[in-house]
């Protein structure tokens, strides 16, 4: 069966679990490395058990302990040529044994395939993740977009279980202490998917066979988990699905989330 853990998720870093019974992949390692381990150790995966790091961008909250967690446990590090050239030029590749570029089509292993799909983001070249397992199942993750493009929509579209980005309510970062630069940076084609944004991408999944929801990227001063999920609950509700009946719907923490099997 497929696994799935938001080991971090929001503004201080990003790290996700996907994997099966025997093996696994983190996508992005944005927290140090003794973090990553025990957050692994709490949802019981042995770092040996890592086919690789699949990285979706550059940007300091989804590398910062990339370079020390992939050397110290022999990981291959994939990304898009332009990640991976920034990260080279940038010295977040020092030590780390093996490095790999992603193709368009994917990469398989044992019981997963991992295939990119890009996103509109202020970053080199940054990407989402699809994974089909071997069972059948489908996970997805799309952060760090500022609109949910057609290859976006392509895909996460059919997945069973999507983390998908609620990064920011927009009023809250219209009245919020952020100067106007950045917020027009983060409400651009360039930024963040807003809560409502989010709300809309979600309605399209369920209509394509999405059941399981997973709400992530909040912003710690531009968002609320109870806002991020009002809104998208509301929608999906609004639509006529029944939580608990038709779909799934929850907040991926900060820090510390749980083993999904699906």
């Amino acid at each position: 069966m497929a696994r799935f853990a938001p080991l971090f998720s929001g503004s201080s870093g990003n790290s996700t679990f996907f994997g099966s019974a025997t093996e696994g992949i983190l996508i992005d390692a944005g927290m140090n490395a003794k973090q990553l381990t025990l957050a692994l150790d709490r949802v019981g995966v042995d770092p040996k058990t890592l086919r690789g790091i699949f990285i979706t961008h550059e940007h300091s909250d989804h590398i910062s302990g990339l370079r020390v967690f992939a050397s110290k446990n022999g990981l291959p590090v994939w990304a898009t040529k332009g990640t991976i050239n920034y990260l080279e030029k940038h010295g977040h590749l020092t030590g780390v044994g093996e490095t790999e570029i992603l193709p368009a089509d994917g990469v398989s292993f044992d019981t997963m395939r991992i295939t990119p799909f890009r996103t509109s983001h202020d970053a080199a070249e940054s990407v989402g993740y699809r994974v089909e397992f071997a069972d059948g199942r489908i996970a997805a993750l799309a952060t760090d977009t500022g609109i949910a493009t057609p290859e976006v929509l392509h895909g996460v579209r059919g997945a069973d279980l999507v983390l998908l980005e609620s990064n920011h309510d927009v009023r809250m970062l219209r009245n919020g202490p952020y100067p106007y630069p950045l917020q027009q940076r983060i409400l651009s084609r360039l930024g963040h998917l807003s809560n409502t944004d989010c709300a809309a991408v979600a309605v399209n999944l369920l209509e394509h066979g999405t059941t399981r929801f997973i709400l992530g990227h909040l912003s710690r001063q531009n968002n609320t988990p109870e806002e991020a999920r009002r809104v998208t609950l509301n929608a999906l509700t609004g639509e006529g699905g029944e939580e608990g009946e038709d779909f799934l719907l929850s907040v991926a923490p900060p820090a510390g989330g749980e083993m999904t099997v699906f």
